[in-house]
């Protein structure tokens, strides 16, 4: 499934890696998806979303710093492109909310299929179990973002206009 990531070949540590780079990444995606929609209903959705993803970077975090200390990653966040992050350019200021749920519904369908498949390579129990807590949260992701998409109003599908006058030119 990934272009330059196998699985089977992963250490433990590079799938903590990995899964930490997943969680900050759809932190930052949230987090702008708040930032652009504002203080709604849809915007306090994504903050909390974001809040979310923080927690289990904070989370996955402690648990590879416990086992790891500092030693330097060796995977990339060029990376996430093969296991989780929507395609660079895919989030842009215009995007309409609908846009915003359908890339993140995507997006989480990636990071469950990230940590469904690491648990056919994982064997540590201790982290096992926190990948099967992440899948399944992936999971509870992608149904409220869903749920939301389903009630959002036809306006929600009404892309942004740059404006041109404060655009500020390269």
């Amino acid at each position: 499934m990934y272009a330059s990531i196998d699985l089977a070949k992963m250490s433990l540590m590079d799938a903590l890696d990995l899964a930490i780079l997943i969680e900050a990444e759809a932190y930052e995606r949230y987090h702008k998806f708040a930032q652009q929609i504002g203080g709604s209903a849809t915007g306090n959705f994504f903050r909390k979303m974001a809040e979310n993803e923080e927690k289990h970077g904070k989370e996955i975090s402690q648990k590879r710093k416990a086992m790891f200390g500092n030693t330097p990653r060796k995977v990339d966040i060029i990376d996430l492109f093969d296991v989780e992050a929507p395609e660079e350019g895919a989030i842009r200021s215009t995007m309409s909310v609908l846009q915003a749920f359908e890339l993140g519904m995507a997006a989480e369908k990636k990071a469950y299929d990230f940590y469904d498949q690491c648990l056919e390579h994982i064997t540590h129990s201790e982290i096992r179990d926190l990948f099967i807590e992440l899948r399944d949260e992936e999971t509870e992701h992608f149904n409220s973002l869903k749920k939301m998409k389903e009630n959002l109003p036809a306006s929600a599908s009404i892309e942004g206009e740059i404006d041109y006058d404060e655009t500020p030119y390269l």
